[in-house]
């Protein structure tokens, strides 16, 4: 015989299911953009972690979590923590496009941070303006992620552009004026030899010699042989650490001593390793300021926080992951407790800050937040600032 369910059954019903709705519209804060909760905002991250680049992406991821982490130990913004997911791409674009993938479709990220490099970026861009996801704090200058403006992407540091402007305007005040290329063959080293040609052309130059190598190998003897060929005065030279080393290796090997020119993507701290002493005399340019520069004060937090969390070597690389999280941090606080993608990005456009020292600032016409070029050169194991 079937028992009927009175009416204290169906009260404590209505009061079980009303209790499941309450819980599950605080916890997903209904109607938000992907990734968003109310205790939470989940970040997307692919980059090179392991692999011949990995200095580079373990760098940017290193520096961005020492500043996450430090913010969620307070308690988050708007009471949200910031969680990352993080993937390893080893810097190969279709790994990077299979993470993007995951990331938007199934992890359901909010924004898409700290990627490394311009081939790796290149080949999601097409995921970016799909999805209509954020973009934020690239490790790469190319051009193409600055103009035309694309409303999605939010770059940090300068750009390849800014930077060779400064290695040729370097150059030639110093009287040189055969400069040759050394490039990694991708959208990487064309990126940077855009901005070189550009540099040139300002001054009626043409780049005098260029050789080529293939992207995550160290063969670099059919590059550095048409180089010499040209026998020039300086060597811009576009790649990762490792690559580069090898060929300022073997050119000293063979005696052949032009000024070495590296842009800030090779990864400053990893080449010093690589070269040890004959990294001495190399010049690299910068997009952030140097690590050891406490007279900032953004540069004393930094080491603050990153000894803190346990980390005492301070280099350029996961500076950059550093400041590119503490940006994102202050967009989130503008953009207030009611988190979308169209909030962030009308609080990132009228972004305009200046944090220990730093000034941060974007515009609807300009996505790029610094625009400051430091000259180093590497001397006893460390890159120091030039005057």
């Amino acid at each position: 015989m079937k028992r009927e369910r009175g009416a204290g059954y169906k009260d404590f019903r209505s009061r079980y299911l009303f209790a499941v709705c309450i819980v599950f519209l605080f916890s997903t804060n209904l109607g938000a953009d992907p990734g968003v909760s109310v205790s939470e905002v989940a970040l997307g991250m692919s980059n090179a972690l392991s692999g011949p680049a990995a200095a580079l992406g373990t760098g940017v991821k290193k520096g961005a979590m020492v500043y996450f982490d430090k913010i969620n130990a307070s308690g988050g913004v708007h009471g949200r923590r910031i969680k990352v997911i993080s993937y390893d791409d080893q810097y190969e674009p279709r790994i990077t496009v299979a993470n993007t993938e995951k990331l938007i479709n199934k992890d359901k990220v909010f924004a898409l941070f700290g990627y490394v490099g311009t081939p790796t970026s290149t080949a999601v861009t097409p995921l970016i303006n799909k999805e209509k996801i954020i973009f934020f704090g690239p490790f790469t200058g190319a051009e193409f992620l600055r103009n035309p403006v694309n409303r999605y992407i939010f770059n940090v540091r300068s750009s390849y552009f800014d930077e060779a402007e400064a290695q040729v305007d370097y150059l030639t005040k110093k009287g040189i004026k055969k400069i040759s290329m050394f490039l990694q063959n991708d959208a990487y080293g064309l990126a940077v030899k855009g901005g070189i040609l550009k540099a040139l052309k300002k001054r009626n130059m043409a780049i005098a010699g260029e050789g080529l190598y293939k992207r995550n190998t160290e063969d670099i003897d059919a590059g550095l042989a048409e180089i010499m060929k040209a026998n020039p005065e300086a060597v811009s030279m576009v790649g990762t650490y490792k690559a580069m080393a090898a060929f300022i290796r073997k050119a000293k090997a063979e005696q052949f001593n032009p000024v070495f020119l590296n842009v800030s993507f090779v990864g400053t701290a990893a080449l010093i390793k690589e070269l040890g002493a004959a990294g001495d005399g190399i010049i690299v340019t910068q997009s952030v300021p140097s690590p050891h520069d406490t007279l900032l004060p953004i540069i004393e937090k930094y080491q603050s926080d990153m000894k803190a969390a346990g980390y005492n070597e301070f280099d350029f690389t996961d500076l950059e992951g550093y400041i590119n999280a503490l940006a994102f941090t202050e967009i989130l606080q503008k953009a207030g407790q009611n988190l979308t993608r169209q909030a962030f990005i009308n609080a990132a456009e009228n972004l305009n800050i200046n944090a220990g020292g730093l000034e941060f600032s974007y515009a609807p016409n300009d996505h790029q937040a610094l625009k400051t070029v430091y000259m180093t050169r590497i001397s006893g194991g460390k890159a120091v600032l030039m005057k």
